[in-house]
């Protein structure tokens, strides 16, 4: 039987060591080490080369996992076990010397999250958590928020990079928000927005257009911590939906009507 806590605290190790490499090589990339993987997506050396070493790392806390991972440098699938890696979560704010960037990695049993691990680099803060435990920031035990509604709410949110279709609906979300709420806040990493969810930092996120590598242990966390996660249409489809609202228990239904409101016209 897999001991979750011994795993979760290597794979924080783990974290740790490969975003100090992350941390290191930010002032060497260049121009010419940028790829564009689409439109606004971007990839460098960095992230490949972390993705390998966070995945040769893993490899042995679990031998018989496979791995679903961004930058698709191991694409061996478990039967049980998988590991959904993100090396570098917010490459656009890396390559341009801009916070926050992370590392998310979770491990997913069947067909549930069972440990999720946050590492936001610049602020060297790990989030993480194992199923049955409480979630941590950096040893200490984290909780969602107490706001009660969108007016006492501060948002989380991130901009469509790929998918322009409910770009339209998506500004009038936003405009209702900016008006209504205590204000939006757009980092530009999906894994910290959703880690800041589950400590308090924010009281709300949404976004669509992401990966399971960029939200799922950052739900994870948000659901440790006492917080709720669901897809826009409010059922469990938010790791490989592409679209994710992640609250406090106290603001959800609230907040998940008025996402509601103006996404799924």
């Amino acid at each position: 039987m897999i001991n979750l806590e011994s795993v979760c605290k290597q794979t924080q190790e783990i974290a740790i060591e490969v975003g100090a490499f992350i941390k290191e090589q930010q002032s060497k990339i260049k121009t010419d080490d940028v790829e564009n993987k689409g439109k606004h997506d971007f990839v460098t050396f960095v992230d490949k080369s972390s993705e390998s070493r966070i995945i040769e790392a893993l490899k042995p806390l679990i031998p018989d996992a496979g791995f679903i991972a961004e930058e698709g440098t191991e694409t061996l699938t478990g039967e049980h076990y998988n590991w959904i890696i993100d090396p570098l979560d917010g490459t656009t704010n890396y390559i341009h010397g801009f916070s926050p960037f992370a590392i998310s990695i979770a491990l997913k049993k069947d067909d549930q999250i069972v440990l999720g691990v946050v590492y936001e680099i610049s602020l060297d803060e790990c989030f993480y958590s194992w199923e049955g435990a409480p979630a941590y920031l950096n040893g200490e035990i984290i909780q969602v928020s107490k706001a009660t509604s969108i007016e006492s709410s501060l948002v989380g949110t991130g901009f469509p990079y790929r998918d322009f279709d409910q770009l339209d609906t998506y500004i009038d979300l936003l405009k209702f928000l900016c008006i209504n709420s205590q204000g939006i806040r757009r980092p530009g990493s999906a894994a910290t927005d959703l880690a800041y969810v589950a400590c308090g930092r924010f009281d709300a996120f949404y976004e669509y257009g992401l990966q399971a590598w960029d939200v799922a242990a950052g739900a994870f966390l948000v659901q440790q911590a006492g917080g709720k996660v669901c897809d826009f249409k409010g059922q469990n489809n938010y790791i490989f939906g592409q679209e994710i609202i992640a609250t406090n228990p106290h603001n959800f239904l609230e907040f998940k009507n008025c996402v509601q409101k103006f996404m799924l016209k």
